[in-house]
């Protein structure tokens, strides 16, 4: 597989081989009268070329889905002009025979695992808003932040979903820049950061309930919509004036996907829920343990503390941790890196990027299956949940036996008016 540049600029790239081409080729005039000039494509350097000759040089290793070890060829006409793709108007190096089509088989099952996870996750997300939205009788600021947290990575998980299906593969809608697209772009991250702070307002709701118990409901539900939602927007409305300002050469192009180096304004938020509020949610908790034998009777915890634990452990797989137990990407290529992917596209909550020195650290892309197990713990494993269904299963069951008795009385009845009526020569009633 080749030796990307990971994370380097290509443009600057670019730029300093066609300044070593122009200048280091040599410009030797071959044997015959009509050759080919030194020709710099864009990619790679073609040096003087004999006419009727093809010329030959490695891929470029620089290019994702290149396979260096490939190789590439440009052909230099009769006339001493290089081959003219009339279809193209232009001069045209084949670059087909350099693309790792083994590499991009696997790279589109990952992102066909990448799909069916957003899919997944976004049923399951859009069936717990449903259940919660029915039973009403469930509403509290606790399942209401739940509630706001499933529509936050619900529409995530619809913004990556069309991301994928609209701009993903589409390399002229990338290059042309268009305004929809900067937009849909800024609209996916500020999605994604909505999921990070409605998962800091689960450890806030948690860390409020048992610090200040009597603290008034109706105005912590607001502030947690004003950091749930808040958060995000300003964060947005921060970051997009300050890269339209100050962004530079290709840190605006390709739809603003490239990095900026004042993307820490939209890590902040990340950080923050990942990383200090987690630790001090379990600080407490450790806390409150410690004191349940000096103030429970039977010596252990108390019930809504243990429930306090249960709900902080939830917070692991919420958060991603579970990336910390992989922090190296295998650097030997295949048979490993691909294993590794796989193995990433199920089960990480962050699209890992490789680092300098072989590090590895999230790259906010929100995991693909992780609506589907804040779905499965917040929801479909909810002890409250799991009763009212029940509820109204076997209200549903009574109403069906119900009816069916009322059927069979009234099927009896008719039976015996009709078998107890007045036979032949009798006076009707």
């Amino acid at each position: 597989m080749a030796d990307h540049h990971g994370d380097q600029d290509v443009e600057a790239i670019t730029a300093q081989r066609r300044l070593d081409c122009y200048q280091n080729v040599s410009q030797a005039t071959p044997p015959s009268a009509v050759f080919c000039p030194v020709l710099f494509d864009g990619w790679s350097c073609w040096p003087v070329t004999e006419a009727g000759m093809t010329a030959n040089q490695s891929c470029p290793d620089f290019i994702p889905g290149f396979e260096r070890a490939n190789t590439v060829s440009y052909k230099c006409e009769q006339d001493g002009s290089w081959y003219f793709h009339e279809a193209y108007n232009k001069t045209w190096v084949n670059y087909t025979s350099c693309v790792n089509t083994a590499d991009l088989s696997f790279r589109t099952i990952v992102v066909s695992i990448h799909c069916f996870g957003y899919g997944v996750s976004l049923i399951a997300l859009l069936v717990s808003l449903a259940l919660l939205f029915h039973f009403k009788s469930l509403r509290c600021v606790r399942i209401l932040i739940h509630m706001n947290l499933f529509a936050s990575f619900a529409l995530n998980n619809c913004l990556w979903l069309l991301w994928y299906y609209v701009v993903f593969d589409e390399t002229a809608i990338l290059i042309s820049n268009e305004i929809w697209c900067i937009a849909l772009h800024r609209v996916l991250y500020t999605g994604l950061i909505s999921n990070y702070s409605w998962m800091l307002c689960e450890g806030l709701y948690l860390h409020t309930v048992l610090v200040w118990a009597f603290i008034q409901q109706s105005s912590l539900y607001w502030w947690m919509n004003v950091v749930g939602w808040g958060v995000p927007l300003l964060t947005t409305l921060i970051y997009v004036p300050v890269r339209a300002w100050l962004g530079e050469g290709d840190e605006l192009d390709m739809c603003w996907m490239r990095d900026f180096r004042y993307d820490f304004i939209q890590q902040i938020p990340v950080a923050a829920t990942v990383g200090l509020f987690l630790i001090n949610i379990v600080r407490v908790v450790v806390l409150k343990l410690r004191r349940g034998p000096a103030n429970e009777p039977s010596g252990g915890a108390s019930r809504s503390t243990l429930q306090a634990l249960r709900a902080t452990l939830l917070l692991v797989p919420l958060l991603g941790l579970n990336f910390l137990l992989t922090p190296f990407r295998p650097q030997g290529g295949p048979p490993w890196e691909y294993v590794y992917e796989i193995v990433s596209a199920i089960t990480m909550s962050f699209q890992v990027g490789t680092l300098r020195g072989g590090f590895s650290f999230f790259n906010p892309e929100s995991g693909r299956f992780q609506g589907l197990c804040v779905a499965v713990l917040f929801c479909f494993c909810n002890g409250e949940v799991q009763a009212q269904i029940k509820r109204k299963w076997r209200a549903a069951r009574f109403r069906s036996k119900r009816a069916n008795s009322c059927t069979m009385t009234t099927v009896s009845v008719r039976k015996f008016v009709r078998t107890s009526g007045p036979q032949n020569g009798e006076d009707k009633v």
